[in-house]
């Protein structure tokens, strides 16, 4: 099995090496392609206003100055070629540093990044390890997700999964002994208001503004990721890339009919 892993916190941060160890678990064919510099937040966001540049940073290991959306296509298009072997068989993503849980997962390069795996009709996996404060920095435990990571990917190696669809995993932030287990669960939502925008004042007197997160308060609603996490369970979420309200496509046409 070919796996390509991949991330948006970049090729330098700590989750993408324990992903790395994780991948090589399961396989002795993995690949690595991640920008080069942090892209959390980014999205599905395609590069197309400047040039992109990959760097090979050893056997197997590439960067990209690029978006998570980049890295994956030039991993595709330019790396994991029929020359060089073929497309992988299974795209890993992340460990995210913090969750990718809810709405949250409209912003995550990390979940963008397994996007673009699904589109190409790749069986992809977006793994995130959730973190219980703020300030960590580069520090995040990943006990978590070093212990249960391949316990949650197996099962969904040869599960049968429909075209444009695509796996979001989220560890709670645990000690791996006190994971309660796996749980399949659906998109939650976040309270928007929780949203923030930090003021500073740079060193010439200009004002600038840092979006930031408050702290969440929600009453948790039943069989969501939000309620898997914080009952201590490793969240595994199936997600579409169809994001048509089908049953409003009826009465929407009708307002349309002459």
């Amino acid at each position: 099995m070919r796996i390509l892993v991949t991330n948006d916190d970049g090729i330098h941060a700590p989750g993408i090496d324990v992903l790395e160890e994780i991948a090589r678990e399961m396989s002795d064919d993995v690949w690595v392609c991640a920008p080069s510099e942090e892209q959390s937040g980014a999205g599905h966001s395609l590069t197309l206003n400047r040039p992109v540049r990959l760097h090979k940073h050893g056997e197997r290991r590439f960067a990209v100055s690029g978006t998570p959306t980049d890295s994956v296509m030039m991993a595709l298009r330019m790396v994991l070629t029929e020359e060089n072997g073929g497309p992988p068989d299974l795209i890993l993503s992340g460990i995210n540093r913090g969750a990718n849980l809810a709405d949250d997962i409209t912003y995550s390069g990390t979940v963008s990044a397994a996007v673009e795996g699904a589109l190409a009709g790749i069986r992809s996996i977006a793994l995130s390890q959730v973190y219980s404060r703020e300030s960590h920095g580069q520090d995040i435990p990943f006990a978590a997700a070093r212990a249960w990571a391949v316990r949650a990917i197996e099962p969904l190696l040869d599960t049968p999964l429909p075209e444009r669809t695509l796996v979001n995993i989220n560890f709670p932030p645990l000690a791996a002994d006190k994971v309660q287990g796996i749980r399949v669960c659906r998109q939650g939502f976040h309270d928007y208001s929780r949203g923030s925008v930090v003021v500073g004042r740079d060193p010439r007197g200009y004002p600038y503004y840092w979006f930031g997160l408050n702290a969440i308060e929600h009453s948790l609603d039943r069989g969501t990721d939000l309620e898997s996490i914080d009952d201590g369970y490793v969240s595994v979420t199936p997600l579409q890339l169809d994001l048509t309200h089908h049953s409003s496509l009826g009465a929407l046409a009708d307002r349309y009919e002459s």
